[in-house]
């Protein structure tokens, strides 16, 4: 993996803010980008892919999305990569870290937490792995290695599996909008006995 340096002029977008850009063998991490919106439109609009999200995003959601994704790294310096596949440009999703306050608790709320969402093509490819492995990385790298956390439907196995080789541990459930959702830490000081 290596990390590379946004040019200061995005042809497709010269307005979005200069932020990193981090290589892996197969993919690219990188700022969202207005331009985005279609691809993520694309994805966000299967009901059954969107079941543990909350259901489907329209156009409006996406772009406020796109544009709160933008927002969190000019505020904070870390936020949610756009991913796309290396060989083609394929827009495949977003994974990073980024502080949502969800009103979960101080437990949760008052540290980073990590997300993932990859298109239903990608599935089964590693993709959302490599991508999280490289954006906790990049994270890491900058930050330093704290305590993270994260919320998963608890009948999403696949992100539960992703959770896991990553080093999430559930640790409580919560309830986001009347739904549970089980609460996950990794890189978490060992509990006193």
């Amino acid at each position: 993996m290596r990390e590379l340096q946004q040019p200061a002029s995005d042809p497709v977008d010269p307005a979005v803010h200069n932020g990193p850009v981090v290589e892996t063998m197969r993919l690219i991490l990188r700022q969202n980008r207005p331009s985005d919106l279609d691809d993520r439109i694309a994805i966000t609009s299967d009901p059954d892919f969107m079941r543990f999200v909350g259901g489907v995003y329209d156009r409006q959601e996406n772009w406020s999305r796109i544009m709160r994704y933008i927002g969190h790294w000019v505020c904070f310096g870390f936020g949610l990569f756009a991913v796309e596949e290396k060989g083609t440009g394929r827009y495949v999703g977003n994974v990073g870290l980024a502080r949502f306050e969800r009103g979960l608790g101080a437990d949760f709320d008052s540290y980073p937490e990590c997300g993932w969402m990859v298109a239903q093509w990608a599935e089964g490819r590693g993709y959302a792995t490599e991508a999280m492995s490289a954006a906790l990385a990049w994270y890491e790298r900058h930050f330093g290695s704290g305590r993270q956390v994260c919320m998963i439907d608890p009948t999403n196995t696949a992100s539960l599996r992703l959770a896991e080789k990553l080093g999430f541990r559930p640790y409580r459930e919560g309830l986001i909008r009347g739904d549970v959702v089980l609460l996950h830490e990794r890189n978490a000081p060992p509990i006193a006995r």
